[in-house]
């Protein structure tokens, strides 16, 4: 467990004036159990975020049964722990956001239910965030953001390109059409018995190895912004299985060299071709994978001698929080887009079909 609270710039537009809105967010999409609360959605006042990879790692991956159970365990003292670093009463609240999806059907509910007691109990409004959205404007928290900006999403379940042209208007305009790049991390890490969650580890080796396997490029068609990483992921383990049949063994930091050289590139050049191509004014990296360092130099490299500002979060806030979704949630909070109590969880909730 524990508490982020980096410095930050005020996010463009953000309403300074008169009583300050004060949104209590909680995140439990997978397997970390977060909640937060935001003043004026850029300023965090607790972001307490509990993870289960302990708990995890044993089985090599995320349980959703046991996922679902650990944040039946801990959702409640961690609701009141946010409140006691924030300083605030319930009473003190604007409104209470939650995590609609997507992500796991179990987890999801832990903190939908969460959610709607609390805004049922203490009168408060209720709004429901796409988990993606807060992942994107987890960089409001510490950035001025500039319209159109494009976001290069990378994490365990997504891999996208996302075109926002306008505040909380989304377009995806490239995806992943098999595996998203944390999930091919965490299949070749698998594949050379590393620890789970892999992709921290292969990144480390990636970048302590001097030799990398050469490995292929998934670039699809020449005007595509769609990305496959099955074929890598494949071309890894075939060269791993042809090298155990010759009575070799390859090195694990040249593989993990090769694969992330393979992923990086294709992602960091798909992502400044399409900058250029819709006139975006900035890049925004977000979700897990954006705490990938190999990703991070690239991308800081390429953007410099493209004359593009990157704009990336802090390392605590790349990965799941409820800080994110907080400052997400404030979009719909000053438009007064508020949801029912009948709200439900949607491990499938479309990006596009959030914008505010």
């Amino acid at each position: 467990m524990n508490e982020t609270n980096p410095a930050k710039e005020p996010a463009a537009g953000a309403d300074t004036s008169g009583t300050p809105v004060y949104i209590l967010a909680i995140e439990t999409s997978c397997d970390e159990t977060a909640v937060s609360i935001i003043c004026d959605g850029t300023e965090i006042l607790a972001n307490v975020v509990s993870s289960q990879i302990e708990t995890h790692q044993r089985f090599g991956g995320v349980v959703p049964e046991v996922a679902s159970r650990k944040h039946v365990e801990s959702i409640t003292w961690i609701l009141q722990e946010a409140l006691d670093k924030a300083k605030l009463h319930p009473s003190q609240l604007s409104a209470v956001a939650v995590t609609q999806g997507p992500g796991l059907v179990g987890a999801l509910l832990v903190g939908m239910v969460a959610a709607k007691a609390f805004a049922c109990a203490w009168g408060l409004p209720l709004i429901g965030v796409h988990h993606i959205a807060g992942h994107i404007y987890a960089n409001a928290l510490v950035h001025r953001l500039e319209y159109p900006f494009l976001s290069l999403v990378v994490s365990g379940g997504h891999t996208e390109l996302v075109y926002v042209e306008s505040e909380g208007h989304f377009r995806i305009i490239g995806q992943t059409r098999d595996d998203a790049a944390g999930e091919a991390y965490d299949k070749v890490a698998r594949a050379l018995k590393l620890p789970y969650p892999g992709g921290p580890h292969i990144d480390r080796l990636a970048l302590e190895s001097e030799e990398a396997l050469t490995l292929p490029r998934a670039w699809l068609e020449p005007d595509s912004y769609d990305f496959s990483f099955s074929g890598l992921k494949s071309a890894v383990l075939s060269a791993m299985n042809s090298a155990a049949m010759k009575g070799q063994t390859l090195s694990a930091g040249a593989v993990a060299r090769g694969f992330q050289d393979s992923v990086v590139e294709v992602l960091v050049e798909k992502a400044l071709r399409a900058v250029k191509a819709y006139g975006a004014k900035q890049l925004l990296l977000a979700g897990g994978v954006a705490a990938n360092k190999g990703l991070r130099s690239r991308l800081e490299a390429r953007c410099a001698e493209a004359g593009v500002p990157l704009l990336a979060p802090p390392l605590p806030l790349c990965t799941d929080n409820a800080a994110m979704i907080g400052a997400a949630a404030f979009l719909k909070f000053r438009r007064g887009q508020f949801a029912s109590l009948d709200l439900k969880a949607d491990p499938q909730l479309k990006l596009e079909e959030w914008s505010v």
